[in-house]
């Protein structure tokens, strides 16, 4: 256990029940009413002192009401903090026992029993803000149904457990409902509220053959799913863990908060014991009057409020992340997002649809037979996961269809060129402009073709066999409605955007110009993008870089915040730092405002504990606090920056989901 949570235990020692059930309820009230009997015995014990200072009768009764007071509220502080002591550390546990058992020790025990009473209340209230911080993991774990309509094998629809749904199933979900499970909706069309994962204002239509995600909600239609993945491994059942993960992982502010707590509070106990053994010699205090006063430094320097105001700083960006489809790995990427100065972007997927179509198919030898040229080029496109490539495939298929699929063997891709593989015991090959290149199979008038479409922005791939290009399959991709307006927000924030691309360079550059980038560059293979990500990084300092592909993990890795489209390959998002769940390119200029906004509170957080702690610290070595005032400032300091993390959540987010 780190500092960190030593410090969340400290502070939040006794969370409440939820209060779901009967029986949560039923320990609420019982906490209150333990808390509250024992303020009123404090209240009785300060009143008897106060009456009647000088009886002797009295006395011994405001004692007794003390202490059954403490016993009610204190005994189970007494115990952690033994243990604390034990385990040598110095929390708010240790700091009270000892504090409220040295004002009893000197006579002040109404004070003594108030300081208890008032401390547990304040701690359980503390702790109910601590869990709503908490319970922003629990509600995204609350838009997974526990139960999926599965259809059996004797053909009778059944409601199972989402987790016993077995890859292939057919699931069946009504208006209203949300999705159970990951899946291709294989009947029905509806509109699907998105919102509850990546934070689209706008229900989106679905039909037969579009995606469904588990969380979201089918508001129109009956629609039946094939699933397409098991409930422990849903995109949100990823962006659950993923999100648990990054909340254990320790982010540089935390990690930073956690060193200076650790030298601050032995510091402070020596400040309180030098109090006690110089001040009766030096400015001439009594000795119960400096014990007093020593007692009220400790209760008041307690680090609590300090290192519990970051970790539900992160925890609440994090989720806010999270609700938004943005999916960041730790708290570190969290932080460093705000300091990106540049942005490296591909183009297909990324800044583009990533649903290219195929929009010519150009024989180059009339002589060759057209079908049975698609035939080939179909056959390799199909044994490809790239975009260009299905484009080709989907596209030959419907304008050539064929009774089967041309069979490949010895396949094989070559990431930033192409595929090869052999069909009917020749060897054919699908190749960008570069590989033609390479492989010295272009010619003047090749390459005056392909400058024509690359120059209209198109993407060319050329069907070659081992000495010469058969066909030109032309692809034409379209920017996303989103990309315009991110690049625009990216350039308000500061941030340079730049196209890395392995597309030709003339299709890139056009694109460019249509999304506002003045740097686009093309004809880049993988190893092409690391050195320029390298490059980027030189002039600019901290760079991000967002892509899709296969090729574009290498680069991922090696900028300082990787963004993966969550629409893209598993590779890339194993590589990336942050996943956009919803392709959405917005998001990104959105993840630095949300870095920006929860350093702001971070440091805001920091000022305020540190700042309370100094005033009540100058105040109590003058002899202007109480242990009440010090309660008080401990406890008020750590609402008030758990309060102030609390913002970094989108509003109503805790609300239970319907």
């Amino acid at each position: 256990m780190n500092a960190t949570e030593h410090a969340i235990t400290a502070c939040a020692c006794r969370h409440a029940p939820t209060g779901r059930d009967a029986a949560g309820r039923r320990e609420q009230w019982k906490q209150w009413a333990r808390w509250s009997g024992a303020l009123l015995l404090a209240l009785l014990a300060e009143l008897l002192d106060f009456a009647f200072p000088g009886d002797g009768v009295f006395r011994i009764l405001g004692m007794a009401l003390a202490l059954l007071s403490i016993a009610l509220s204190g005994f189970s502080i007494y115990i952690q903090g033994v243990a604390a002591l034990f385990a040598g550390r110095l929390n708010i546990n240790v700091l009270m026992s000892v504090a409220v058992t040295g004002a009893f020790l000197i006579g002040e025990w109404p004070e003594a029993a108030m300081v208890m009473a008032l401390f547990a209340i304040a701690e359980t209230i503390e702790a109910r803000a601590v869990d709503k911080a908490r319970g922003a993991l629990a509600a995204l774990i609350a838009l997974t149904p526990e139960e999926a309509e599965i259809r059996q094998k004797d053909g009778v629809w059944k409601r199972v457990a989402t987790k016993t749904a077995a890859v292939g199933a057919l699931a069946r979900v009504r208006p209203g409902e949300r999705i159970p499970l990951d899946g291709v909706v294989s009947k029905g069309k509806s509109a699907v509220d998105q919102s509850p994962i990546s934070g689209e204002s706008l229900p989106v239509d679905k039909s037969v053959g579009d995606a469904l995600y588990a969380g979201r909600i089918n508001q129109e239609g009956e629609l039946e799913l094939q699933v397409t993945a098991l409930a422990t491994e849903s995109v949100l059942a990823r962006i659950i863990r993923t999100v648990e993960m990054a909340q254990s992982a320790r982010a540089p502010m935390q990690r930073f908060v956690d060193r200076f707590a650790a030298f601050y509070t032995p510091v402070v106990f020596a400040l309180a014991v030098g109090v006690i053994a110089l001040t009766p010699w030096t400015i001439g205090w009594s000795v119960p009057e400096a014990i007093y006063k020593a007692l009220v430094l400790l209760v008041i320097a307690c680090p609590c409020a300090l290192v519990i105001s970051t970790p539900v700083t992160i925890v609440s960006g994090l989720t806010a992340a999270a609700r938004r489809g943005i999916l960041i790995k730790g708290g570190v990427y969290l932080e460093t997002a705000r300091k990106i100065r540049a942005i490296a972007l591909d183009k297909t997927g990324t800044l583009t649809q990533g649903k290219p179509r195929l929009t010519a198919f150009e024989v180059l030898d009339t002589r060759l037979d057209p079908a049975k040229l698609a035939w080939l080029a179909q056959g390799l496109a199909a044994r490809s996961d790239h975009p260009v490539s299905q484009a080709i495939a989907a596209g030959l298929a419907a304008d050539f269809p064929a009774e089967e699929t041309a069979k490949v063997a010895d396949f094989s891709a070559r990431p930033g060129r192409g595929v090869q593989g052999d069909i009917g015991g020749l060897r054919y090959a699908l190749t960008n402009h570069r590989w033609t290149e390479e492989r010295q199979q272009c010619s003047p008038q090749l390459e005056a073709r392909l400058k024509t479409r690359e120059a209209a922005g198109q993407s060319v791939t050329l069907l070659s066999d081992a000495t010469r290009v058969l066909a030109i399959c032309a692809v034409a991709d379209t920017l996303k409605p989103s990309s315009t307006t991110a690049i625009d927000e990216l350039a308000r924030l500061g941030v340079i955007p730049v196209i890395l691309s392995g597309d030709n360079e003339t299709a890139v550059r056009a694109v460019g110009r249509q999304a506002g980038i003045d740097e686009a560059y093309g004809n880049l293979l993988p190893e092409d993008k690391l050195t320029a990500i390298d490059a980027l990084k030189t002039r600019f300092g901290v760079i991000g870089m967002a892509g899709d592909g296969i090729n574009d993990a290498p680069a991922l890795v090696r900028a300082d915040i990787g963004f993966a489209m969550g629409a893209g390959t598993h590779i890339a998002m194993e590589a990336a730092d942050i996943v956009v769940m919803n392709d959405d390119l917005a998001r990104l200029p959105e993840t630095i405002r949300l870095s920006r906004r929860v350093h702001a509170i971070l440091w805001q957080n920091i000022a305020l504990a540190l700042g309370i702690k100094l005033a009540f610290l100058v105040a109590a070595l003058l002899g202007h606090a109480t242990l009440w005032m010090a309660v008080f400032a401990d406890m008020g300091a750590s609402l008030l920056v758990i309060g102030n993390a609390l913002r970094a959540l989108p509003r109503g987010f805790l609300k239970t989901p319907q």
